[in-house]
């Protein structure tokens, strides 16, 4: 197969000059001699290269092979989306090179986003260590492995995860195939679906947003005048439990104070209120940058520092997905506070759209703390 890549190769360049050809169109007309002649040489080297070059391998039934190899593989890829169990294609560090259907029904991560991510960053924090292990030891060539695991969207729920290597086609490295096998009523119910579940939320996620959006609205007009941290609280008394299920509220920039944390009613809420906001690395980015993050299963558990116990925040919360947001009422103004926010458990991760939702929230929370401010 050298020749046929060669030749696509060829093939690319020839398409990549004929649209720098095209694009010299708008030259003046004394120049356009040049590019006619330039044109002139790109058709001589399709006809004295590339054409005889397509015409050998057409001869020698390399095109053909090439054919149906490619449709082999479009079928295989068929197969593989197809399969009932869940299956995932990984890397010897567990990144995801490929997740059928079923494998995206049992984690609840579309194969588009989970594409290029760990797969033990959707376990929970105690179960990764292990399948990062095993999952190197089979890409070793030292034998399958298979062990029990949690995924953190159903953390009470064991999953069998089956490892075995494979070698894909011609690639250099051993990839490791995973088979997930979830246990008890939830695998029954996976055997006999016809077909991934509909997704009823995601039809209301957007009347649902505006509905958050007014009572914020409502909350922040209502707030007292020059009470920078009753605007604070306000606002997380809107967002907290539906919308998320930690609100934490740090005022300031340069010197932050935190005003308000809302969490779990089991939650270590008073820790987290006690912390220092300065030994948060994503609050002091944000309050330094004026930039926002989003984090769905977040691999730092340190990003947001430890609490008055001396345990990781992310992970005494059981944090799955985050939203730490900077409070300036302009793109480059000056930041009033942050707003973080918590989702934990099984509760489906933020989306890009609730993270522009929250941007337009926060952006209003400030314009009510400096208004305050003025007033007073």
């Amino acid at each position: 197969m050298p020749h046929l890549e060669e030749f696509g190769e060829d093939l690319a360049d020839f398409v990549r000059r004929i649209a720098e050809l095209k694009s010299a169109r708008s030259v003046p007309t004394g120049d356009l001699s040049t590019v006619l002649d330039a044109a002139l040489f790109e058709l001589d080297h399709v006809a004295d290269q590339l054409w005889p070059t397509y015409e050998r391998l057409a001869v020698n039934g390399q095109w053909d092979n090439a054919t149906s190899d490619r449709d082999e593989q479009r079928l295989l890829r068929a197969l593989f989306q197809r399969m009932p169990l869940p299956v995932a294609l990984m890397d010897r560090e567990t990144v995801v090179r490929r997740m059928n259907f079923a494998a995206t029904g049992l984690t609840g991560v579309r194969a588009g986003y989970a594409t290029g991510r760990p797969l033990a960053g959707f376990l929970v924090h105690a179960d990764r260590v292990a399948f990062r292990s095993q999952t190197a030891a089979v890409a070793r060539g030292e034998g399958d492995r298979s062990l029990n695991v949690h995924l953190q969207r159903s953390p009470g729920t064991p999953v069998r995860a089956t490892l075995t290597a494979l070698r894909p086609g011609a690639e250099p490295r051993t990839g490791v195939l995973v088979v997930l096998q979830p246990s008890g009523e939830r695998a029954e119910r996976l055997r006999s679906a016809p077909g991934p579940a509909p997704d009823l939320a995601e039809a209301t996620r957007h009347a649902a947003q505006l509905d958050l959006a007014d009572a914020m609205t409502a909350a922040l007009l209502t707030a007292p005048a020059g009470d920078r941290a009753g605007v604070l609280e306000r606002a997380a008394a809107v967002l907290h439990g539906r919308f998320a299920d930690w609100v934490i509220a740090d005022e300031g920039a340069a010197r932050l104070r935190r005003v308000t944390v809302l969490g779990p009613r089991d939650g270590p809420a008073d820790d987290v209120l006690t912390q220092d906001p300065a030994a948060c690395p994503l609050v002091v980015e944000a309050a330094r940058g004026g930039a926002a993050s989003l984090q769905v299963r977040p691999e730092d558990p340190d990003a947001f520092g430890r609490d008055a116990s001396g345990a990781h925040v992310l992970v005494r919360a059981e944090v799955t997905s985050l939203l730490c947001v900077p409070l300036t009422a302009h793109r480059h103004g000056p930041v009033e506070g942050v707003l973080t926010l918590f989702r934990s458990g099984p509760r489906l991760a933020f989306s890009m759209a609730e993270a522009r939702a929250v941007d337009v929230m926060s952006r209003h929370m400030a314009l009510a703390m400096r208004r305050g401010a003025a007033t007073s």
